[in-house]
């Protein structure tokens, strides 16, 4: 059969699956991340059917699926927005960071996977899901509880410390010295605080650049920009995803919900293909070894996300029920957790078991904090004493 025959003829498959998975998700009421993933598992290596040589396109596909994410969280948020989550939630965000990201460093450590290793799994831990909680919060109609505000600082605290972390990934995956790396992470920095404050007093000018009444045009200019962008970030060794993040963060007011609008059918096609990329490259007869970690990791950083969301709102004078709800919505980890690992894989640095695990670990984790979200109000409220009754 012609080469170009038989990878239309796979893509489509591949999609087509993608697409009978998200209805599944939608019944079960969960994210379609996990099944995503399966999806990869079964289409790749070790897999049921394995695909032939469409790695070019997809491989392509899973970077604009990076790009698309961030760019779509980016525009979530305003840079005045940003500064003052930060300023809100910083201590809140310092806590997250040594709760969630100290099980990874050991788990990593006890495998013997090294500081590099270490650092990666890391990130993989430590960072909650914005895509998946946002959803989560929108279905279960929470984003007017007083405990929400709470939760979307932390989580913007999250998305900026990335825009400081995935630099300093990059550059050690990428085997530069100490002062390459410090030359990277003092270029990000740079970067960011000049975006910051473009978008803070011209963010309106960034808007009108891009904008335009004409949905073509509209869409080419703001996905051009993207992909623009994210390259002259990865040039610059900042990250093609913190490129798509911050443009994302400068493009504000109409502007950024028409583009959130135009460009979410597109995010969600490209980021499946991504998701099931990272799939493809993980061997299912990798994971049965690292299960048990997963397990481990999941059960702790589960308590931990809960106990950071609990301290969170309580310093905030949220109400217990508050309180469990706001901990039990930051479980959930998917896409950047992900992002983190494909990141280390891709660039060889890395175990191949890490990528099995991180896989495992987003597959349970993408299905217990959606599911820990639902339940958590009424075991809350079981749980909660009951006042006393005096008798008559």
């Amino acid at each position: 059969m012609d080469h170009t025959a038989l990878a239309l003829i796979e893509l489509g498959g591949v999609f087509f699956l993608l697409g009978a998975l998200g209805k599944v998700a939608q019944r079960v009421g969960m994210s379609p991340i996990p099944l995503y993933l399966v999806g990869g598992l079964f289409f790749g290596e070790g897999g049921v059917i394995e695909l032939g040589d469409i790695g070019q396109f997809t491989h392509l596909a899973s970077e604009i699926g990076v790009v698309l994410l961030l760019l779509l969280l980016g525009l979530e948020y305003s840079a005045a927005e940003l500064v003052g989550g930060m300023k809100r939630s910083w201590l809140a965000g310092v806590v997250d960071i040594v709760a969630n990201a100290a099980p990874g460093v050991v788990v990593a450590l006890l495998l013997g996977w090294g500081p590099i290793g270490a650092l990666v799994l890391a990130g993989v831990t430590y960072i909650s899901s914005s895509g998946i909680i946002a959803k989560v919060l929108g279905d279960l109609g929470r984003l007017g509880n007083r405990e929400t505000p709470v939760v979307l600082s932390i989580l913007v605290f999250e998305d900026l410390a990335m825009a400081v972390y995935l630099p300093i990934l990059t550059a050690v995956l990428g085997g530069v010295s100490l002062l390459g790396g410090l030359t990277a992470v003092g270029i990000s920095l740079l970067v960011i605080s000049v975006v910051l404050v473009i978008a803070i007093r011209y963010g309106r000018f960034v808007s009108a650049i891009v904008d335009s009444e004409d949905r073509e045009v509209f869409l080419l200019r703001v996905f051009g920009a993207a992909l623009l962008v994210a390259g002259l970030a990865q040039a610059l060794q900042v990250s093609a995803a913190v490129g798509a993040f911050l443009l994302g963060i400068a493009i504000s007011g109409s502007t950024a919900e028409n583009a959130t609008r135009l460009l979410e059918p597109l995010r969600d096609l490209f980021a499946a293909v991504f998701f099931v990329v990272f799939g493809l490259g993980t061997d299912p007869a990798s994971i049965p070894p690292v299960l048990a970690w997963a397990v481990v990791l999941a059960v702790v950083t589960t308590l931990t996300k809960i106990g950071t969301g609990w301290w969170a709102a309580r310093r905030s004078g949220v109400g217990r029920l508050g309180r469990a709800r706001a901990g039990a919505a930051l479980v959930a980890r998917g896409e950047f957790s992900i992002v983190i690992a494909g990141l280390a894989v891709s660039a060889g640095a890395v175990e191949g078991e890490l990528a099995a695990l991180a896989t495992t670990y987003v597959l349970l984790m993408a299905v217990l904090g959606p599911t820990a979200a639902r339940v958590v109000e009424p075991v809350a409220r079981r749980l909660q004493p009951r006042p006393a009754t005096t008798g008559s």
